[in-house]
């Protein structure tokens, strides 16, 4: 079941950030698309990271309070992300990330010749921040894609992700490589499509308490411009 988000008067929840989950270990909340994880060469200050560290310290110049970074997501990306409120916790979570499961949910251009299956490949970032696969060992890090087609229109897919690895930009790829590119996504193929938003949403987490040991599940609702594309029962 999933948890009721914390009453937290709107004044004081961090921008860009909707906490749907907090208690003495955790922070988990839906990001918003267009909003950093943590800071980037070209971006400093809005960021989640670094609201959430005013979040923590609540007006507090003198306050040594911090979150720190469990995952991220792409700045396009919307939806769940968790952060932890210790350096233990953060460890324990990475520790057992393999048993994290996380579901996504997008929206591709065209359709994908078989409705669900599996893919795989070495995924590895050049000097440009592009990302490419390649199925050669040596070319990256390995990325599994766990895919299920819900939806289809004439010109368009709905997708359902179980991301059993979580590389940058993996679902992105692995969509591209498959002919299929997400829509909004003019970095890695979608050049006709006109899209402001990314279609690309963390729907869930389930993932082991650290202190309760205990599965726990945060969901982020899946932002209404998604039915523009495919209309569909979230």
């Amino acid at each position: 079941m999933q948890p009721q988000a914390p009453k937290i008067p709107k004044k004081y929840q961090p921008l860009g950030y909707q906490i749907l989950h907090e208690d003495l270990d955790l922070i988990i909340g839906s990001k918003a698309p267009g909003f950093l994880t943590v800071a980037a060469l070209w971006e400093k200050n809005k960021t989640i990271h670094g609201a959430l560290n005013q979040y923590v310290q609540k007006g507090n110049a003198r306050s040594t309070k911090c979150v720190y970074v469990v995952h991220r997501l792409d700045q396009a990306t919307s939806g769940v992300l968790v952060f932890a409120k210790s350096e233990k916790v953060q460890q324990f979570l990475k520790n057992d990330w393999t048993n994290t499961r996380k579901t996504y949910y997008t929206i591709i251009n065209g359709k994908l010749p078989k409705k669900s299956g599996l893919i795989e490949s070495y995924l590895q970032e050049d000097d440009d921040y592009v990302v490419h696969s390649s199925q050669d060992s040596t070319q990256g890090k390995l990325a599994k894609t766990e895919y299920e087609v819900l939806k289809e229109t004439d010109k368009f897919s709905l997708v359902k992700i179980n991301l059993l690895t979580g590389k940058k930009n993996q679902i992105r790829v692995h969509m591209s490589e498959a002919g299929c590119p997400v829509v909004g996504d003019v970095k890695y193929g979608d050049k006709n499509t006109k899209s402001k938003d990314l279609m690309l949403h963390s729907f869930s987490i389930e993932l082991t308490h650290p202190f309760k040991k205990e599965r726990l599940l945060v969901q982020a609702p899946v932002p209404p411009y998604f039915k523009k594309f495919v209309d569909y029962n979230y």
